[in-house]
């Protein structure tokens, strides 16, 4: 499915239904980005006004910290907090203290980061991107089902629902939105 993404606007949303490309297409941004070639995937980047020095992927399942506490052994104040806290106050601490520790113009690509959060968190973390693109120079991309970041003013959205994909299930299951169990 070719599409053209513009990495101008400092937020950019990937927003479709399930199976519809968004982490695919995320993904592929990514490995462009980083000057890598991977089989299945087909894409030309124009690096102009685009710097690269600075990508760094973030998959919020993959990506959970409380899954790799091997990797806090020596901050204990850390492995306290992983241990205690929920999964959206992780979240929630990704973006208040390690997205900010990146350097200025860093290329944030996230893969779900609502996940978890719930909808006055979810407008906190779009405040907090806005932020980072506003006063750190970052640009963000984010494939997200959140209506809250879709509905901002300040970003632009990519919807993959007017594309075709063969993953995407068949009308055959049933009414959209509605369950087939019996």
């Amino acid at each position: 499915m070719p599409i053209i993404v513009d990495l101008r606007p400092p937020v950019t949303l990937i927003q479709g239904e399930n199976g519809s490309g968004k982490s695919t297409l995320l993904h592929s941004i990514h490995l462009a980005l980083k000057g890598e070639k991977a089989d299945g995937f087909v894409y030309k980047l124009d690096k102009q006004d685009v710097d690269t020095g600075n990508v760094f992927l973030f998959d919020a399942e993959a990506h959970n910290p409380r899954t790799h506490l091997e990797l806090f052994e020596d901050q204990p104040e850390m492995l306290e907090f992983l241990q205690m806290a929920s999964h959206g106050q992780v979240m929630l601490s990704m973006f208040n203290q390690t997205f900010p520790s990146f350097p200025d113009g860093t290329i944030l690509l996230l893969d779900e980061p609502e996940m978890a959060l719930s909808p006055s968190n979810q407008r906190r973390v779009l405040k907090m991107m806005l932020e980072l693109a506003d006063l750190r120079k970052f640009k963000i991309i984010a494939a997200s089902h959140s209506e809250i970041f879709a509905q901002s003013k300040y970003t632009a959205v990519i919807n993959l629902d007017n594309f075709t994909n063969k993953n995407i299930a068949t009308s055959d299951m049933g009414i959209q939105g509605a369950s087939t169990i019996q």
